[in-house]
């Protein structure tokens, strides 16, 4: 039933009393609400953590990062780096260079540790697909260079250059039959996630937050491409980081000194002393990776999604890693960029793969 609208009659103002009134209504509004601040307008800087002095000496093979705001991601890239923001963080320590085989032995030798590559799959591993028997064994995952049809472009090939390899583990990293025992100076690979965090708890660290890593790689320059700067990597001879050159994935050149892991800091440090923070091996970061997260991002101190999406061929949540590794190559993989990141399944280990750790000021 349509409820009936009783019109009641004008009263008999004058119009120029109802302009008045009217303005005066608008100021007062104006005066008391202020508008919204637009989107397109950049934070106010105290709404960002400041930088901060070192609370005291360094750490032992730590260095002060001093924090305060800074520009994260990468807007050219197609892995979900983007859109560039702005974000602050604390300052903190950091490791300045990756943990070594040394480091992670003397943690093994401890504690009695064993990584994940060095025990079977477990049931939730096996769940992910068909498994077969010669894989349900300890095993982690090595590169193996590939030489690919004339005229096919590695990024529209599937990864076979990637393969399991029973044995293989940190202190074996191409296998059973391989060592590292002259490698002791290189850092340690074949880590997962899990790995990486036990080796924290035991040194009293922890992993950087993605936002820490980003902020510390990039040294203290603002929106630069390169950890070092704008230089391209290579350019007049320069090699500022353990990338691959030559044809991806058959033919390493080597013209950066290494074709696989270099011994830790063989390259020039960046703005903040620290060495590595591009290629050399992957680094684990604590954070959940989120597709959409640098949308929803907070400003300060972003710790990432409580979740994570998916990594690739697989339905297990994803961590961040960052940093690229000795596998990058410019015309497949460009991401030892400081605002470039990758993800994958926690429980994933592989030859190039590692790790640094952080410290609180407090």
């Amino acid at each position: 039933m349509t409820r009936t609208i009783t019109r009641r009659p004008a009263h008999p103002y004058r119009p120029w009393l109802i302009a008045l009134g009217c303005v005066a209504v608008g100021f007062a509004v104006l005066v008391i609400v202020k508008p919204p601040r637009s989107d397109s307008s950049p934070p106010a800087s105290d709404q960002f953590v400041q930088p901060s002095e070192p609370p005291g000496p360094a750490p032992e093979g730590m260095v002060w990062i001093p924090g305060g705001p800074f520009w994260m991601g990468f807007d050219e890239s197609p892995d979900h780096d983007a859109p560039v923001h702005q974000v602050a963080v604390s300052g903190f320590w950091i490791d300045r260079t990756e943990v070594t085989n040394a480091q992670f032995d003397a943690f093994v030798r401890a504690t009695g540790y064993k990584t994940s590559a060095e025990k079977p799959p477990t049931a939730e591993e096996l769940a992910q697909g068909d498994v077969p028997p010669e894989k349900r064994v300890p095993f982690s995952t090595c590169f193996v260079p590939v030489r690919l049809p004339d005229g096919t472009r590695a990024l529209d090939h599937p990864p076979t250059w990637w393969q399991f390899v029973a044995g293989a583990d940190w202190r074996h990293p191409e296998g059973p039959r391989s060592s590292i025992a002259d490698r002791m100076n290189h850092p340690v690979v074949h880590v997962s996630w899990h790995d990486a965090v036990a080796y924290c708890q035991w040194a009293g660290k922890r992993l950087p937050t993605e936002a820490e890593w980003e902020c510390a790689a990039r040294g203290g320059l603002d929106r630069q491409e390169y950890c070092w700067g704008s230089a391209r990597q290579g350019a007049d001879g320069k090699w500022w980081a353990n990338t691959f050159q030559g044809k991806f994935p058959s033919e390493n050149t080597a013209a950066d000194g290494y074709t696989g892991t270099a011994p830790v800091g063989s390259y020039a440090p960046n703005g903040y002393g620290l060495v590595d923070m591009a290629g050399n091996v992957w680094e684990w970061c604590n954070d959940w990776y989120g597709v959409q997260y640098y949308e929803t991002s907070p400003r300060n101190n972003p710790k990432g999604p409580e979740t994570g999406d998916p990594g690739r061929d697989t339905n297990m949540p994803a961590k961040v890693r960052r940093g690229g590794s000795f596998l990058c190559a410019d015309e497949y993989c460009r991401r030892y960029l400081p605002g470039a990141r990758d993800f994958n399944p926690p429980n994933d280990a592989a030859s190039h793969t590692g790790f640094r750790c952080v410290k609180d000021a407090r």
